[in-house]
């Protein structure tokens, strides 16, 4: 399988930046570098994104623990424990344990099941970092190890920093709300956030990725729709690439305080105008609304100097 596919190579060629996509391309590789494993060393969050086995439809999921609990294992595999602490496999004693998706996260099977293409994403809020490792799932006895076909990092535009963060111990997950429509408190929810991330698939794999903004960035049209801008990237579009192919997709917001989770299915097409300016729009096929999802509670934003003010 080449750098691209079919849907990115397309988004290039409309907006002439096939040369500019080629050059970046250089970058993404299927070996984790040094640099890139002491990255993962350090994260007390992943990101996860894939279709659900059970439904098809694409979702993403948050997986939290002390940090040590995702880690490479090889050049080319990443592993992350999902059990609480396991000191005779290597893993680090983890006082909290960590947390993975509950019984009811609707990747729960596909994150036990051998062979599933999963995206991640690490984020480092501290240092504007980011790192995108793409794969197939293998289970392994105490969490899950993905071996990668594609790892890269991104630049630290859009990345809203938070100097620090602790863990909330006797911080409990609250009963999920399956939801069919986003309701006054969802809408304000989507309104505020300055961070989601977004997984979708291609026949390949699957992919997450991060969109930051000043809060309001995000759009909501309707109780069944969003819609936000595309901002300029790295002139890749694999996302949106994907997106051209198929239009699946799932969004993660979270509340960096609260903990409080959005899990959001559905399909999204995207819009270019003449002046090359692309814009997003999603519609909802079914959300899921977890308080207190996840244990860490982070610093205020100082927001990126590369977000548009309007």
């Amino acid at each position: 399988m080449g750098t691209y596919h079919a849907g990115s190579l397309a988004l290039q060629e409309l907006l002439g930046v096939r040369d500019r996509a080629d050059h970046v391309g250089r970058s993404l590789g299927q070996d984790i570098k040094p640099v890139a494993a002491a990255f993962l060393a350090l994260q007390p969050l992943l990101i996860v994104g894939a279709a659900s086995p059970e439904t098809g439809r694409v979702w993403t999921s948050a997986l939290t623990g002390t940090p040590g609990f995702v880690r490479a294992t090889g050049p080319r595999r990443m592993s992350v424990a999902t059990d609480a602490a396991h000191e005779s496999d290597g893993w680090p004693n983890e006082p909290n344990g960590s947390r993975p998706p509950g019984a009811r996260d609707p990747l729960a099977t596909a994150l036990s099941t051998s062979g599933t293409p999963l995206g991640t994403i690490a984020l480092d809020p501290r240092t504007r970092r980011r790192m995108r490792l793409n794969g197939r799932l293998r289970p392994a006895p105490r969490g899950f190890a993905v071996e990668a076909d594609q790892v890269f990092s991104n630049c630290p535009k859009y990345i809203q920093r938070r100097e620090s963060y602790e863990t909330v111990g006797d911080r409990t997950p609250g009963t999920d709300r399956l939801l069919a429509e986003l309701g006054p408190r969802e809408r304000d929810f989507i309104r505020a956030a300055d961070t989601f991330f977004l997984a979708t698939v291609h026949p390949g794999g699957a992919d997450v990725s991060h969109r930051g903004g000043n809060p309001g960035f995000v759009h909501v049209t309707s109780p069944t729709e969003l819609t936000w801008p595309d901002y300029p990237g790295n002139a890749m579009f694999l996302t949106l690439g994907n997106l051209r192919t198929d239009p699946r997709a799932g969004l993660l917001l979270l509340d960096w305080t609260t903990g409080d989770t959005l899990q959001l299915t559905g399909a999204a097409h995207t819009t270019v105008t003449a002046e090359g300016r692309r814009t997003v729009r999603f519609t909802l096929a079914e959300a899921r609304w977890t308080p207190a999802a996840l244990p860490l509670r982070w610093s205020a934003p100082e927001y990126s100097p590369a977000n548009p003010s309007g």
